[in-house]
């Protein structure tokens, strides 16, 4: 993306936690944030995060990684100066969809361990990403709480009280305003969509900021508007549309059959007018072919031999054909021609068809399966997620799907990043890159 392309200038410091395999990490590296500690617990992840380096351009740095449970961290060991932001999407598990829906009695969830970097750590502004579960009703007043939290991190609980009982306490204290500015943050939680921003992926999450309350930043000023929208893909795939000009391969049939089943647009209406002013979507075919710093790069074809042998196709790493691809009620493949589906991490059971995609041509066998269709590649499901092509994810083909399911998309970690830097800039409470000085 062009955001990762240009020279690199540093504007403060940041602490990553939950890193998985480096998505948030690396957009907010991207921004100009230099990494003081890199928290990960899972082991494979741990190896992604030690064999890519945060910049290309100098591959003899790495990470500043601390591996293991977050809750041995001592940041008093590790970070000897101060730091602009606190990054990190605690484990979505216990708020997941497609969890067991545990929520605050899960013993993974691990707010709390957030709350307590706050505390020792007193960040500037914190970026916390995670899954729309939380808004669920059922968990609506347990992230009501988080937020609170969040605001007041130094009035700790007690460790016999309830976090229903601890949440009076911050109430009252959030209602008489009497806590002084430097002991509290300023909390905006967002529902957004990736696809939105131009993630080639429907992605629902809800990104939480925080500032702290003495900088007096106004973040109202720098909340990341939608820059994507499906009403202009829809748009741009009618007969004779842009998107056929970015992608001239595609067969004649296969072109008649989208434009055949695109939904009609009513131009009489203002919010879809407005919507038609944004870029449109990404695809999960201008994914394949390739966007951002992957513009002019296609992933090279994925042919029936390959998936058949498990081949490694062109010569670059994970993209790799898997056999076994199967389609059917409630387990339907990404098509071509839309963002893809939500990339998951499938800890609990098989996704619904988030890892098979829906190809052009009908007759392809995936051995195993059916025909038509195929498993996405990890180095497919990579650029989904706007990782960069140099980042190769450590283990077996399942576990590299599970960090990838588990990860931030570059794209919107490094739109909400950068967002928030502008932010802090803003009010003096970063050091401005030189090419910014006066």
């Amino acid at each position: 993306m062009p955001e990762l392309r240009e020279e690199r200038q540093e504007v403060g410091t940041c602490v990553e936690l939950f890193a998985g395999g480096g998505g948030l990490a690396l957009a907010v590296h991207a921004t100009g944030f230099r990494p003081l500690l890199v928290n990960e617990y899972a082991k494979r992840a741990c190896e992604s995060l030690g064999a890519n380096p945060p910049d290309p351009d100098e591959p003899e740095k790495r990470w500043p990684l601390v591996p293991g449970d977050v809750r041995e961290v001592d940041y008093a060991e590790h970070v000897t100066e101060g730091v602009d932001v606190l990054a990190g999407g605690p484990p979505c598990q216990p708020f997941s969809l497609g969890g067991v829906h545990k929520g605050m009695e899960d013993e993974r969830n691990m707010f709390p361990e957030m709350f307590r970097a706050i505390r020792e750590l007193r960040p500037k502004a914190v970026i916390c990403e995670n899954v729309v579960g939380l808004l669920r009703p059922s968990f609506k007043p347990y992230f009501d709480y988080i937020l609170n939290e969040m605001r007041l991190p130094f009035v700790e609980r007690d460790k016999e009280a309830t976090w229903e009982d601890h949440n009076e306490i911050l109430e009252k204290l959030l209602a008489n305003d009497t806590v002084e500015p430097s002991m509290r943050y300023i909390v905006k939680e967002m529902k957004v969509n990736a696809a939105d921003y131009g993630v080639p992926q429907i992605r629902n999450r809800v990104v939480i900021v925080a500032f702290r309350a003495d900088l007096g930043v106004n973040w109202s000023r720098f909340i990341p508007k939608d820059t994507h929208s499906e009403e202009s893909m829809i748009r741009s795939m009618r007969e004779g549309g842009e998107y056929w000009d970015r992608h001239s391969e595609v067969a004649d049939d296969v072109k008649k059959r989208v434009i055949a089943n695109l939904p009609d647009l009513d131009y009489e209406d203002p919010e879809v007018q407005e919507r038609l002013k944004l870029k449109p979507w990404r695809t999960l075919r201008d994914a394949i072919t390739g966007i951002d710093e992957n513009e002019g790069k296609p992933l090279p074809y994925v042919t029936e031999e390959a998936v058949r042998e498990k081949l490694e196709v062109g010569g670059i790493p994970d993209h790799i054909g898997w056999p076994g691809a199967r389609m059917y009620t409630g387990h339907t493949p990404n098509v071509l021609d839309r963002p893809a589906k939500t990339v998951k991490a499938g800890v609990h059971g098989v996704p619904g068809g988030e890892s098979v995609m829906q190809l052009d041509n009908v007759n392809f066998t995936n051995f195993g399966g059916g025909s038509g269709y195929r498993y996405m590649t990890v180095r497919e499901t990579a650029r989904v997620m706007t990782f960069p092509d140099r980042v190769v994810l450590a283990g077996p083909r399942g576990e590299k799907m599970r960090q990838l399911g588990n990860a931030v998309p570059v794209k919107l970690g490094a739109v909400f990043s950068g967002a928030v830097a502008d932010a802090l800039k803003s009010v003096g409470a970063l050091k401005r890159p030189e090419k910014e000085s006066d």
